[in-house]
């Protein structure tokens, strides 16, 4: 299906998110450069040693898993080391290696960008269809998550975002409640959205599995990972308690960064 010059500027802008904190520089001892588009723009200049793995996916045929900006014990204690080894070395691995290998067969696909391949879903074959979303899902959701949580995090969004999310919801503790309470509603696997649409507007969302945003031409700007393997080393069955904990290790300077561009996207 045909896409207009201005959505598919859109969607190349709410893409994958991989090094927005490497990007930033910000709490991860890396010196502070230019808020390049490199967390939603697929880097094709040298910004930091940090995006080597993003430069790469974006130039090749195969899929990457994107390194993470920060070590596996930084969000310690909210969010435990061993599951951070877990989810990223092998959950996230996972849906990389499974979304390589369903395009295998499918030159005019690979090297095609993540967020361009998931926004022209139709463009897939129906037979393998599923399986990328499933699985170029997985690896867009958790290649914005990890971008988008960081050590000394937490607080509130302050700036633009902040202003947005007082405006939309009031304060930004009703906006962390509708977000609470639709990762807790999810019910089995999925994820809970801070998202921005195409009007501008800033909403929260639910999706099943590991269907992603973009899949609804939606701007994920802070998603929430409910699968148990994000959680279940940790706190077993209690969802609630993460949901509570994970609001410490949110890197805000990292959303509003998506949020800016997002937006820019939009002008």
């Amino acid at each position: 299906m045909d896409i207009s010059s201005s959505r598919r500027r859109f969607f190349k802008l709410i893409g994958s998110g991989g090094i927005v904190s490497a990007a930033s520089g910000a709490g991860f001892g890396l010196p502070p450069i230019p808020p390049l588009p490199s967390t939603f723009i697929p880097l094709r200049d040298g910004v930091t040693k940090a995006a080597t793995t993003f430069i790469t996916q974006a130039n090749s045929v195969a899929h990457v898993l994107p390194p993470l900006p920060y070590t596996y014990n930084a969000l310690e204690p909210f969010i435990d080391e061993q599951t951070m080894r877990l989810h990223h070395t092998r959950h996230h691995n996972t849906y990389v290696t499974n979304l390589n290998e369903a395009l295998k067969d499918q030159p005019t696909l690979q090297g095609r960008e993540l967020v361009d391949l998931l926004a022209r879903i139709g463009d897939v074959p129906a037979a393998i269809r599923q399986t990328v979303i499933n699985n170029g899902g997985g690896h867009l959701n958790h290649s914005i998550f990890w971008a988008t949580l960081g050590p000394g995090s937490g607080g509130a969004p302050v700036g633009g975002l902040g202003s947005a999310v007082t405006t939309t919801f009031g304060s930004f503790q009703n906006m962390q409640a509708q977000m609470n309470d639709a990762g807790a509603k999810r019910f089995g696997s999925g994820w809970a959205w801070l998202v921005l649409d195409r009007a501008g507007k800033l909403q929260v969302v639910s999706r099943a599995n590991q269907d992603p945003p973009v899949l609804d031409g939606l701007a994920a700007l802070f998603g929430i990972d409910v699968w148990e393997h994000a959680y279940y080393l940790k706190y077993q069955n209690r969802r609630a308690d993460y949901l509570a904990a994970i609001w410490n290790v949110v890197n805000w300077e990292a959303v509003a960064l998506r949020y800016q561009q997002a937006r820019t996207a939009l002008a």
